[in-house]
């Protein structure tokens, strides 16, 4: 689902390659290096309009609603004409220029939106709103299954067509709240798990998808699309899956909120697998706050997902509550340096980080390192090869006799047969490994995913946490965006998220500053079914500082 998907940054991508030899009106700010300004960047591409709805909150979407001067309808329309004029292709079917950023990270937008809308808004006027996502659009990667006229195809041309017999429990969990599923949205394909050598953001079904800050930049992934979507303000909030990196590398990218769950938290079911072990669905949002609402409504025991009844009394409907301001006042927070150290740059920004942590009230213990970092690399990505493929034959069977593939094998060989649309750039070297490996009873298996929980959790997360008697663990998500390049694939320095991702623990991304006009996020993470205690952490960080700056959508960073 993003396992290491998005992961470039996560670290995934990083062991692959040890493993393999793997808008008018738009003002420009000035560029925030270590405290320092220095000169703006390149001219942004002008929008078509002022957008009403900019960096607009979830609870100013109610009270709008509330108060008569949006509805449902009129706020879906809004986010699609911005779509329209931002996303889409930049020049018309004549091959003229249109002068937009055409950032592409939508996929397909659902035909019925405005309908549901209507019906939503008939529904406030009768019975007044369901809760806080009542007439809110929200976009989901398109690796979650959805009964209604959209496909769902993680990216690929193999999958165009299968009609899923329900839906995700996530997008059932959306409609039950009253969300309007606007759309799917781009992502790496097969969640990033297809090749070592894949460029972020990229789909055989969807082409490439851009980072809105910087054009040319790349917007992490797998969960690229919607990352990239909060940031360029085509939705509310959207959903991401993450593997190992998918959601906070994606949001430390884009600028914005990403929280990676607890596995079990949040449903599995109905989402294309990578690794039942580490995936998970999880809020990607432009406030904690946004980000903090969209879980309590994803949250929940699945009877399709046995992961999900170890949630019971632990997760929450709310998790609102946990937003205190104040938050980081007499807690401990230990400093992975282990993590720091592969660009100078976001050295600088996670030492400022640091010291507002200080001035917000917390005691922080630097270094706090993580002794088994680096020593559970190659045995992720075992665990990864032998799920994927039991995973993912699965998750097809039961798409049943219509669907246009039915195994692996059978997406290896669509892939053969159709290298011009979906190998162009980069080949499938892990869905062969995957395929060539055995059942989930093999003891090189069962020792590497034992290995891997022994290493993650025990001897890390949870030792490096009791050792100091943490409340949470912080490190820097990942370094700015690298220029995007289909040629060799992705360029990363280093990131954070394989240690949470491997002990299945939560993770939840902030935005911590910008190096040349790029967005570098920072991670608090700790033990299992910590949202509550990371929340209140990111959120009294976000508002200490409030780093989030809206992107202009440059064409390129001036050096």
């Amino acid at each position: 689902m993003s396992p290491k998907d998005g992961d470039p940054v996560s670290g995934r991508r990083r062991f692959l390659q040890a493993s393999f030899l793997t808008g008018v009106g738009a003002a420009v700010y000035p560029v925030q290096v270590a405290g320092r300004e220095v000169a703006p960047a390149p001219a942004a591409v002008p929008e078509s309009s002022t957008f009403e709805l900019n960096e607009i909150t979830i609870r100013e979407l109610q009270d709008g609603m509330k108060s008569g001067r949006f509805t449902a309808r009129s706020i879906a329309e809004q986010y699609l004409a911005r779509i329209e004029s931002m996303d889409r292709p930049d020049k018309d079917k004549s091959g003229n220029d249109r002068r937009r950023p055409a950032v592409n990270s939508l996929l397909e937008l659902n035909p019925d939106a405005l309908a549901i809308a209507d019906g939503l808004d008939q529904e406030r006027k009768q019975k007044g709103p369901r809760g806080p996502l009542h007439g809110i659009p929200v976009l989901i990667k398109d690796n979650l299954d959805t009964s209604d006229k959209m496909n769902t195809t993680a990216g690929s041309l193999a999958l165009m067509g299968a009609r899923p017999p329900k839906d995700s429990f996530m997008a059932r969990k959306l409609r039950e709240a009253g969300a309007v599923i606007l759309g799917k949205t781009n992502l790496s394909e097969w969640a990033n798990i297809r090749s070592s050598h894949s460029t972020s953001g990229w789909s055989g079904r969807g082409g490439q998808t851009k980072n809105p800050y910087v054009l040319d930049r790349n917007p992490c992934g797998s969960s690229s699309g919607s990352g990239a979507a909060v940031a360029a303000n085509f939705c509310t909030v959207a959903i991401g899956t993450e593997t190992d990196g998918s959601i906070v590398c994606p949001s430390s990218a884009n600028g914005i909120v990403g929280i990676k769950p607890t596995v079990g938290l949040t449903s599995r079911a109905g989402i294309i697998p990578i690794s039942h072990s580490q995936d998970g669905a999880g809020p990607m949002a432009r406030t904690v706050s946004d980000a903090a609402i969209l879980l309590g409504a994803l949250a929940g025991v699945d009877p399709d997902d046995s992961a999900t009844a170890g949630s019971q009394g632990k997760s929450y409907t709310d998790y609102t509550r946990f937003l205190d301001p104040n938050g980081l006042k007499g807690t401990k927070i230990g400093v992975v340096r282990k993590y720091c150290g592969f660009h100078d740059g976001v050295d600088a920004l996670m030492n400022t980080a640091i010291e507002e942590m200080k001035r917000a009230g917390a005691t922080v213990v630097d270094p706090a390192d993580i002794a088994t970092i680096g020593k559970f690399d190659e045995s992720e990505l075992l665990v990864f090869l032998y799920e994927l493929k039991a995973d993912l034959n699965n998750y097809l069977a039961r798409l049943g006799p219509a669907a246009p593939v039915h195994t692996l094998k059978d997406i290896i060989d669509f892939n053969e047969r159709n290298k011009e649309k979906e190998m162009p750039y980069f080949g499938q070297d892990l869905f062969l490994k995957a395929e060539a490996k055995g059942p989930l009873t093999t003891k090189e298996y069962l020792d590497a995913l034992e290995k891997n929980h022994q290493l993650s959790r025990t001897q890390g997360i949870d030792a490096i946490m009791d050792q100091f008697q943490l409340d949470a663990l912080v490190a820097p998500t990942g370094g700015p965006a690298w220029i995007t390049d289909l040629v060799d694939g992705d360029h990363f320095a280093g990131g954070s998220s394989s240690a949470a991702a491997v002990a299945g623990y939560p993770n939840i991304n902030v935005p911590a500053g910008f190096f040349f006009g790029l967005p570098v996020g920072i991670s608090f993470f700790g033990r299992a079914w910590s949202e509550p205690t990371l929340i209140k952490l990111a959120y009294s960080f976000e508002q200490a500082t409030k780093f989030r700056k809206p992107p202009q959508f440059l064409p390129r960073v001036e050096v």
